[in-house]
């Protein structure tokens, strides 16, 4: 053992005397230890010195209990949200405009653009609204005024606009009108229209009997890869049924037409198969 102590007086070792390198479990070595019993001095400065063990579970949790600040990401975003309070009473107002206007075409564009004119940015919104409510109240020739006047200030091109001024044209018997509306929409939008689109001038080429129309619509949808719903199946092969196609007409039912109907038999709904429907040619 190496020890730098000197007597002070005789009354035992200074406190320069240093620990030796081999301890106990308490850390103290045994000399030390021995030591500390026969002097005072030294047993004071070693009880002065020492320091309780510090169990894993308590250091654990000191880590826990230390809070983590984290400085929040900061997001751009390319796109404004559209304040929609106060649309409704807006879509209320331009119907109630629209509705007390004669049908001349200046007189209904000159009031939209006086309804716009306050306005920051274009209420499409209110706009949209308005439109809805004009279709449910069977208002076809205002709906019609309405987007067109919404697609000349070039808002408003969605498919659901479009669809409702297909509607809007078949109600009101303008199919020429529809079919160059039609034309545009494939020129701009071909890989991007919905199948309700193609079921919708489907339905309106049907309306007017124009056979030739709904099979220039289906090879469209071939093309793109479109798959038309079951009441589309029915007008498309009555098409071909109407120029004079049979063969095309089975074809279509057996490639498009699901295999199996359901019917109501003693009161429950049973599923069964269309072999004898597909035989008989029906479209029903």
């Amino acid at each position: 053992m190496i020890c730098r102590s000197s007597w002070v007086m005789g009354f035992g070792f200074s406190n320069s005397c240093r620990i030796p390198p081999l301890q106990t479990e308490s850390g103290f070595s045994l000399l030390t230890t021995k030591l500390a019993t026969s002097n005072p001095h030294l047993k004071c400065f070693l009880n002065q010195n020492k320091q309780p063990p510090v169990s894993n579970s308590n250091a654990n949790a000191s880590k826990k209990n230390k809070l983590v600040v984290k400085v929040g990401k900061k997001e751009q975003h390319l796109w404004q949200k559209r304040d929609s309070a106060g649309s409704g009473q807006k879509a209320l107002n331009l119907v109630r405009i629209v509705s007390e206007l004669p049908n001349e075409k200046h007189a209904v564009y000159g009031a939209l653009d006086k309804w716009t004119a306050w306005e920051t940015e274009f209420p499409l919104i209110a706009a949209a609204k308005a439109l809805r409510i004009l279709r449910k109240r069977g208002q076809w020739l205002r709906v019609i005024q309405v987007a067109k006047w919404m697609l000349s200030k070039g808002q408003g091109a969605t498919m659901g606009t479009y669809d409702t001024l297909l509607l809007a044209f078949d109600k009101d018997h303008r199919a020429d009108e529809a079919e160059s509306l039609w034309n545009m929409i494939l020129h701009a939008h071909t890989r991007s229209i919905s199948k309700r689109l193609f079921s919708r001038m489907i339905s309106l080429y049907n309306h007017h009997d124009m056979p030739n129309k709904i099979i220039e619509v289906f090879a469209d949808m071939e093309e793109l890869g479109v798959r038309p719903d079951e009441d589309t199946v029915r007008r498309i092969a009555s098409a071909f049924q109407r120029v004079g196609q049979d063969d095309k007409q089975k074809l279509v039912l057996k490639k498009y037409l699901s295999k199996w109907k359901y019917i109501h038999f003693k009161g429950e709904r049973v599923r069964v198969r269309r072999d004898a429907w597909y035989e008989s040619g029906s479209t029903n």
